[in-house]
């Protein structure tokens, strides 16, 4: 063989390998269902949702790689990504497209030709996704992680009694964010608390904006934004240095003494609830009749850390329903 037809022959090799890549990236296997997942990025709570989301389907009796296929992507919280992971995803057209966050859903309703499962949305009818809280939307339903703030103030007062002002900080371009600002508003006229609001435009803002929380807060409260949770570190260093206790909506940050304590949605349980409607919908069930799930107060777990109570000079004592971690 020639030298030229030999590297012509490589060449026709090595496109073909190319091809054959593609198609397996696409279609990994064309005789299963694909669930696909797009998530906005990876941080503790999106990961508790997605592991309750496998272990859900699992639980049902759903074997991967035998009974379906996950194809799961993230843009690493880049809003700019969104749309060239879910043209992505679409390309493998998968049975069932699961939406973690409310960038990620409000992006997907404009694919109307696939089943479409939102997980980790406070507020849906606030972020647009249905018209009715309790009925499926054309072809979108999902699972909420919608959280208890009575039950979580009530939570933080045994543990600061004399707590009277709750700092908050939100993304100026979430929905989600929008609505847990309205939400922490009602519960604190419950407990005769005053909000403390600190808008933020980008997550590079948080540091800075951080300060206004200097002697006007009692406790700081991180929901489950998606802008704002990949922020925690910063949060809680910021925090550390004007002594200001700090309150998350997921558990992960208690465990790692990172914060004050969380008392809130399960995210693990968020992921089962998803998984309910995800099976449905492969089990043959339409969507439109499919309602959307919101977590029950037996969801919420707590959790304080010993370790963070001890520097702030909190006594524990008995609390009830509550995981201490020592």
């Amino acid at each position: 063989m020639s030298y030229t037809h030999k590297s012509t022959f490589l060449v026709v090799i090595s496109l073909l390998g190319l091809f054959a890549s593609f198609l397996f990236l696409y279609n990994p296997k064309p005789d299963l269902p694909v669930i696909a997942i797009a998530n906005y990025g990876q941080v503790a709570s999106l990961d508790a949702t997605i592991a309750g989301i496998k272990d859900g389907l699992a639980d049902k009796g759903l074997v991967e790689n035998q009974d379906f296929v996950y194809e799961i992507l993230d843009v690493n919280f880049e809003h700019t990504l969104i749309r060239q992971m879910l043209a992505k995803l679409k390309a493998t057209h998968p049975a069932v497209l699961i939406t973690l966050s409310t960038p990620i859903a409000q992006a997907a309703k404009s694919i109307t030709d696939i089943p479409i499962v939102f997980s980790d949305i406070t507020a849906p009818v606030e972020a647009g996704l249905l018209t009715h809280e309790n009925s499926a939307q054309n072809n979108m339903t999902g699972a909420s992680d919608r959280q208890n703030l009575v039950a979580f103030l009530s939570f933080a007062k045994k543990l600061l009694p004399q707590a009277k002002r709750i700092g908050l900080l939100y993304a100026t371009t979430d929905a989600n964010d929008q609505s847990l600002v309205n939400m922490m508003q009602t519960a604190a006229a419950q407990f005769g608390m005053e909000v403390v609001l600190v808008p933020i435009d980008s997550a590079n803002d948080v540091k800075l904006r951080m300060q206004a929380f200097k002697n006007k807060v009692d406790f700081i409260y991180v929901g489950s934004s998606g802008p704002i949770q990949p922020t925690l570190p910063t949060i809680v260093a910021q925090s550390a240095r004007m002594r200001i206790p700090v309150f998350n909506a997921d558990s992960d940050a208690v465990k790692k003494h990172q914060v004050l304590g969380s008392f809130g949605v399960s995210y693990y349980q968020v992921g089962l609830n998803t998984a309910e409607l995800v099976y449905a919908i492969l089990q043959g069930k339409e969507i439109k009749t499919l309602t959307p799930s919101y977590p029950k107060m037996e969801d919420h777990e707590g959790y304080v850390s010993k370790v963070v109570a001890d520097k702030f000079g909190i006594h524990l004592g008995a609390i009830e329903n509550v995981t201490v971690v020592e």
